[in-house]
């Protein structure tokens, strides 16, 4: 990996972790364009700049963290299903990180799905996160259980597991944001854990690279969530969708086409 591709990929993670449009099925594209291979460092990178995205969370809603500690047990409920599953089907979502073709897949019925929500959830009572029951944030948490589905996308799946429990569309995405982070962390702190009990160390240049993504990561995903949050309250998730079926369809149309894909 050199730098360039460094901050494309982190440009990516920070565009689209927190949108419903699969962050995965993104890096799948961009490593592909770019013939990288998935060595364990490249694997390692894209996990760990999340942490710039997960900061990128914590100074946009700054304020919001310091309200009642009541929050942070509904995050935490809320966490309980995904991880549970997540470490008893550990296996079966490995092999289905090897299938670019399931990512593809998942992006256009998803996209196709958002095409409808804004129908489907029409009368929300809840316009802040903060004032939604224990039992809503595990349902909320239940829904994250699809995103186990590579290209579901975790955004997507915990903001219509959001809006089914009559959150508005602005007070979903933003539960969905506080939701990433302890999902995001626990990912970067197992996937540096393993990199280092496999016997793995960093080079000079390879801790400057995981400074340089994180960094980029955190100030293009502060642009995402503002952008994000203002085309959602003004025209909901349609274009999303679209997005969502464009690019499962480029997926598609690369594995088609003879190109070796992988999820790294």
């Amino acid at each position: 990996m050199n730098y360039l591709q460094a901050i494309i990929l982190a440009i990516i993670e920070g565009l689209t972790e927190f949108l419903p449009v699969s962050s995965t099925g993104h890096m799948i594209i961009g490593t592909a364009l770019m013939n990288m291979e998935p060595t364990p460092f490249v694997k390692l990178f894209t996990i760990v700049i999340q942490l710039g995205t997960i900061l990128s969370v914590l100074v946009l809603y700054f304020k919001r963290f310091f309200r009642s500690l009541d929050f942070y047990y509904k995050l935490v409920v809320a966490a309980i299903p995904a991880s549970i599953l997540g470490i008893l089907l550990n296996d079966f979502i490995d092999s289905l990180l090897e299938s670019p073709l399931m990512v593809a897949v998942m992006l256009v019925i998803g996209g196709v799905i958002l095409l409808f929500v804004d129908k489907w959830f029409n009368k929300p009572t809840v316009d802040n996160s903060d004032d939604i029951t224990y039992k809503q944030s595990f349902i909320i948490g239940l829904y994250q259980c699809l995103a186990l589905i590579p290209g579901t996308s975790r955004s997507a799946s915990t903001i219509v597991g959001a809006m089914t429990q009559k959150l508005t569309r602005k007070a979903a995405a933003e539960f969905s944001f506080f939701l990433a982070i302890p999902m995001m962390l626990g990912a970067s702190v197992i996937k540096l854990y393993k990199f280092v009990k496999e016997g793995h160390t960093f080079s000079g240049d390879e801790i400057n690279l995981l400074i340089i993504g994180n960094v980029v990561g955190f100030i293009v995903a502060i642009v995402a969530i503002k952008t994000f949050i203002n085309i959602l309250t003004k025209h909901g998730f349609k274009a999303f969708g679209w997005y969502r079926i464009v690019v499962g369809l480029i997926i598609l149309a690369l594995l088609l086409s003879g190109h070796e894909l992988s999820i790294i």
